[in-house]
């Protein structure tokens, strides 16, 4: 398993119509391409010197070869959109990792 996790500064201004298009549009958008399997989105609790609130997106897939067809047929497309509505008002990176442990707590009864 990997995760493909995209960090994004969006200034204030642009929060509410940023954050509403990513959870109806642009997330569900990423995940009909079929080639992921989840997608969890997170605010960052750290405040940045720039302003403006960050999150983090989680997009889970399942080899990295899934995920290089993803940069070469959807990426592309789907940045496109983001840069046509939010031009100059966001900053983001991504990041590649491999999960190498999954574990979940154990629930004790008493």
């Amino acid at each position: 398993m990997y995760i493909y996790n995209v960090t994004t500064n969006i200034e204030e201004a642009a929060h509410e119509s940023w954050l509403q298009w990513m959870k109806q549009t642009h997330i569900p958008d990423v995940l009909a391409t079929g080639k992921f399997l989840k997608a969890k989105m997170s605010k960052v609790l750290v405040e940045e010197e720039m302003g403006g609130h960050t999150y983090s997106v989680q997009f889970i897939v399942a080899t990295r070869e899934i995920l290089e067809a993803y940069y070469k047929e959807d990426a592309p497309r789907l940045r496109k959109d983001a840069v046509a509505l939010f031009a100059g008002q966001f900053v983001s990176f991504r990041t590649e990792m491999k999960v190498v442990s999954d574990q979940v707590a154990e629930i004790v009864e008493e």
